[in-house]
């Protein structure tokens, strides 16, 4: 499971309804987190300080910045947008699956999951 990296708590499953993800570190922060930050007033990004970006070209944009420094969980979560066509992309499972082998090789265990899942699928492989 994932852990917050402010409390050390564990995140409950299902992550999405627990936790907040922000693009702008690439981390994963618990709704309890959040939410204390927000009450001492801060509404950026609890963990790195950074502004949340308000609309897709600006989430892109970030995690694209990220990309390029070849941080693998940035690699693997365009990869995800590529495979479901959010952020206003195209859906490319060859793009995700080559973003996906990119990550992995950095050593992003969830893109070994979903590249895994690609080739038993034949999605873009």
């Amino acid at each position: 499971g994932e852990f917050c990296p402010l409390c050390t708590l564990p995140i409950p499953l299902p992550l999405g309804r627990h936790s907040v993800f922000e693009v702008c570190c690439m981390k994963t922060i618990c709704n309890g987190c959040n939410m204390a930050a927000q009450k001492r007033g801060m509404f950026d990004c609890a963990f790195c300080r950074a502004p949340c970006p308000d609309n897709d070209a600006d989430q892109l944009a970030m995690i694209r910045a990220r990309v390029k420094k070849k941080d693998p969980e940035a690699i693997y979560h365009l990869g995800t947008k590529y495979c479901h066509g959010e952020l206003g992309l195209q859906k490319d499972m060859q793009m995700a699956v080559e973003l996906w082998t990119e990550a992995s090789e950095l050593g992003s265990i969830e893109a070994i999951f979903n590249l895994g899942n690609a080739y038993f699928n034949g999605d873009g492989v």
